[in-house]
């Protein structure tokens, strides 16, 4: 099987379509538009796939709605479109869908429902629950409740969250751009599309440095290439193609070279440790030694407190925390076994003396190797 032919051998996909091609150029979600997307959606659903689609469009439909012609910059007035917004956008999803007879769910998510390992399995299992049954779920972040410190920050980063937590085989975003370029193409006429690469590529990030974003949404390519990296961690390709190609969806799936296709470097990790490494956000640093730093990179065993150098932050036990190098750099991340203050007592600690320092022993290790991903 070629790189290609595993879009049209997916059979579960995760779809994200962008705030530009939903909307009327800034005037509201375009209907005529959503038709036209489900009626491909819907061919593929009846070739068998599960399909997870993430809508962007809220906000714009919002500010469409309140007569405001320019993106707000304050996030009570962003949260104030979203809410407005998000009525017409399930809406106009819905009722496309139910022209089809295909029922939809409407799914809103924080990054909270994702970092709680109980959160997680509960939208896990909904939404496992619900694609069997032919239901299309319709995910969004939970823009009226998010503040910019907690929330994902494009619907890129949302769409391979939710790859990772349905184990889809593919990533499919939409956007207004063609695909990936090596070069900007608005100041080079010579700059080639890209049409596939490893997502852990360290040349893409240089491809998309500076990359722009439009009036409507909150990424761009870079934001993309992070996706499929995200995205990658659980073995999913991901596919950056161009929605206003005609067709699109239909194309695709006939193996025609549309777009860039970033696939992983590495097979699915298993189920919780593809929640470990979708976190975006960490408690707390535990600073390795050298010999735990190769440890962990060489021989993939657990932390033990004899390893650790320095504890930072206030983290409980069961918390994400990071594990760095001396420089700083991250080597792994994982769920403590210990409180912040406990860790703190325990490092540079063998594991045999744990009871002498806490007058107690939790579990041997700092982190259990069965608690950690390497990044």
């Amino acid at each position: 099987m070629t790189e290609r032919q595993r879009i049209a051998g997916a059979r579960r996909l995760v779809v994200k379509i962008g705030s530009a091609l939903l909307t009327d150029d800034g005037r509201g979600l375009s209907r005529e538009t959503f038709t036209q997307w489900v009626d491909q959606l819907m061919a593929w659903r009846r070739a068998g796939v599960e399909v997870v689609l993430v809508s962007s469009g809220s906000v714009a439909e919002g500010m469409s709605r309140l007569g405001w012609a320019q993106r707000p910059e304050h996030v009570h007035e962003l949260q104030a479109a979203a809410a407005v917004g998000q009525m017409g956008l399930v809406q106009a999803w819905e009722a496309q869908f139910q022209r089809h007879g295909t029922h939809t769910a409407q799914i809103l998510l924080t990054h909270d429902d994702l970092s709680d390992r109980k959160r997680y399995l509960n939208a896990r299992s909904t939404l496992r629950t619900l694609l069997p049954m032919g239901v299309i779920p319709i995910v969004n972040e939970n823009d009226t409740v998010v503040t910019d410190e907690i929330r994902f920050g494009d619907n890129d980063t949302l769409g391979a969250l939710v790859a990772n937590l349905v184990e889809a085989d593919g990533l499919i975003v939409l956007t207004d751009q063609p695909g990936l370029y090596d070069s900007d193409p608005r100041s080079n006429p010579d700059a080639a599309l890209i049409p596939e690469a490893r997502a852990s590529d360290e040349r893409l990030d240089a491809m998309v440095a500076g990359g722009s974003r439009g009036s409507l949404g909150s990424g761009g390519m870079a934001t993309k290439v992070r996706a499929a990296r995200l995205a990658a961690r659980s073995g999913a390709f991901t596919l950056i193609v161009g929605g206003r190609i005609e067709r699109v969806l239909e194309r695709v799936r006939s193996d025609e070279v549309l777009g860039t296709l970033l696939v992983p470097d590495q097979e699915r990790l298993d189920a919780r440790k593809q929640w470990i490494a979708g976190h975006l956000r960490t408690r707390g640093r535990l600073v390795l030694d050298d010999g735990a730093v190769r440890v962990l990179r060489e021989g993939g065993r657990s932390l033990l407190p004899v390893g650790v150098r320095l504890v930072e932050g206030g983290f409980r036990r069961g918390e994400m925390v990071s594990c760095v190098d001396a420089q700083g750099q991250e080597v792994a991340r994982g769920l403590v076994s210990y409180d912040a203050a406990e860790a703190q007592q325990l490092a540079g600690c063998p594991s045999e003396r744990i009871a002498e320092r806490l007058g107690y022993v939790q579990e041997e290790e700092l982190v259990h190797r069965d608690n950690m991903v390497l990044v």
